[in-house]
């Protein structure tokens, strides 16, 4: 018998505020467990396993930064919105470092098939390079851009690898001023770029 208003929303929930203490290499169900006063195999009637609650965790991670980001581009255009797409993944991974970390998580197709924060995140980041004029094969190159320094950047500054005295936030703002030039002049197929 389920213990009384213990469901997978809730454990996922929880889940989420644990990694965001303490990270979400500790996230066990043995520490859930102890954080809700029962036994162990009291969660396995709401999740299947470590890895099926870290799924969970990382589609609510997911939902939750899209939401973020999509309020915050919301009837802007180019730098503009660069710039609050940017702020807004930014914010969120330094306010939810736990939840930001299950988000990069590597996940199969049938995890993501019917999450909305995964489909909509395309969507917006598409979205956003269209109006800079850009089209495939750029559209996904230019992603790929933006995700990797917007990870690469609050990856270090979580992990405090920015020693230097310059204002993290000074530098943040210089960067978003270069990708925004660059995403201004894409270059085109032959501009001596080494595929």
């Amino acid at each position: 018998m389920a213990r009384a208003g213990l469901t997978a929303a809730r454990l996922t929930e929880a889940a989420a505020e644990m990694a965001d203490e303490v990270g979400l290499d500790k996230v066990t169900l043995s520490a859930l467990a102890r954080r809700f006063g029962v036994k162990d195999a009291s969660l396995y009637s709401h999740v299947k396993n470590l890895r099926d609650l870290r799924v969970r965790v990382a589609l609510l991670a997911a939902q939750e930064l899209t939401d973020r980001i999509g309020a915050a581009v919301a009837g802007r255009a180019g730098k503009d919105a660069l710039v609050a797409f940017a702020g807004a993944y930014r914010d969120y991974a330094l306010e939810h470092p736990g939840r930001y970390a299950a988000s990069q998580m590597r996940l199969a197709p049938e995890d993501v098939a019917d999450s909305v924060g995964f489909r909509r995140s395309v969507e917006l980041t598409y979205g956003m390079l269209r109006a800079y004029g850009l089209t495939e094969p750029d559209l996904t190159d230019a992603g790929r851009l933006l995700r990797s320094t917007f990870h690469g950047y609050v990856h270090l500054e979580l992990g405090g690898g920015f020693g230097h005295p310059r204002d993290v936030q000074e530098s943040w703002s210089r960067s978003l001023d270069a990708l925004h030039s660059l995403l201004e002049n894409w270059p085109s197929p032959g501009d001596g770029s080494q595929g």
